[in-house]
């Protein structure tokens, strides 16, 4: 399987890892999604915060979805990754994961989505701001990921329930294809696939932007195993990370062009405006907020009968190695906002419904 290996990085980069210390570093093997909230992994690696922070990080290639990311972390192809809701099918099929730190998302609220959208054809009867016109139609979202959670949110908002209209399982790579060949009326979707449709697509219609209809999942996960083995490596790599997002928010256009080498066929007209959405929710610290988030991802997945069952949140977050990373690095946090006393948390937390 191909992988994108540090040819893609810079020479300035590169020299940061000198010769010297180059075999002291810790082999990493990292996997990431077609979204633009995951270039903090690559700007990492491109900026050498990995190295500086004494890694040899290899990123695997792109996956479509977490699902596919999950599927790779379990075949030993990675050994973490960033997923969201995929996380949650995983954990009920048996499969031991633990999430260490945000690669997107918000610790300082609950609603946090400014990287999602739903957009329609032109002539598929769905208006702007209208979720009521959804009714009857074909959308697409990728089952069991975080724009499927967007899509039965807006649904609930409108008073609609997912029987009301037609789901149709499509990675978002193809979401634009198909709404060019009229194959569906719409499609729920991170960044960048609805800016590349809305430029794509001739009188594509943004029906929906964020709207803080849900808490995004987006978590840097790994297996039990590997993060009871290597809590000294994950520390340095969530600091690495962190670093690397404190860089994107205050350099979004250099990020945006990192974004075009990693995401296949991403031209950097969409990376800037995809970008500009993205440093919203670059916020890799944890707090109550965060274990929330979760908990409200399964509470709806199960009302609405695509869980069969749920959880225990605890059980599946580690904040220890983030927390160390905020007490540790305060000033790549110092340009966000402060979390809140009351959803602030320390090693011991235990979140309560």
């Amino acid at each position: 399987m191909r992988m994108f290996r540090k040819a893609l990085m810079f020479a300035g980069a590169l020299l940061l890892a000198s010769a010297s210390h180059g075999q002291d570093l810790v082999k990493v093997k990292a996997g990431m999604v077609t979204g633009i909230d995951q270039v903090g992994l690559p700007i990492a690696l491109e900026r050498g915060f990995f190295e500086k922070h004494g890694l040899d990080v290899t990123i695997a290639r792109p996956y479509a979805t977490g699902v596919d990311a999950l599927n790779a972390l379990q075949a030993g192809e990675s050994e973490i990754v960033q997923v969201g809701v995929p996380m949650i099918g995983a954990v009920l099929r048996g499969m031991d994961l633990v999430a260490l730190g945000n690669y997107s998302g918000n610790a300082t609220k609950l609603g946090s989505d400014a990287t999602m959208a739903l957009i329609a054809r032109e002539d598929s009867g769905i208006s702007k701001g209208d979720l009521k016109s959804l009714k009857g139609k074909k959308i697409a979202a990728s089952f069991g990921t975080i724009n499927h959670l967007y899509i039965l949110a807006l649904l609930e908002k409108a008073g609609l329930t997912p029987d009301d209209v037609t789901l149709v399982n499509t990675p978002p790579p193809d979401m634009t294809v198909a709404l060019l060949a009229k194959g569906i009326d719409a499609f729920s979707a991170w960044d960048p696939w609805p800016i590349v449709a809305l430029k794509d697509v001739p009188g594509a219609v943004e029906v929906i932007r964020g709207g803080d209809v849900i808490s995004y999942l987006g978590f840097n996960v790994a297996t039990r195993a590997w993060v009871e083995k290597n809590g000294e490596t994950i520390e340095k790599f969530l600091a690495a990370l962190s670093e690397a997002d404190n860089w994107m928010r205050a350099n979004p256009k250099q990020a945006a062009q990192v974004a075009t080498r990693w995401i296949p066929g991403l031209k950097p007209e969409i990376a800037e405006a995809a970008m500009e959405f993205n440093i919203q929710q670059a916020d890799r610290r944890l707090s109550a907020n965060n274990y929330r988030a979760l908990w409200t991802a399964q509470d709806r997945l199960h009302r609405l009968g695509f869980l069969k069952s749920t959880f225990d949140v605890n059980k599946h977050i580690e904040p220890k190695h983030m927390l160390k990373v905020m007490e540790d690095h305060p000033s790549l946090f110092a340009d966000l906002p402060p979390i809140p006393a009351d959803a602030a948390i320390g090693p011991g937390f235990r979140f309560e419904p």
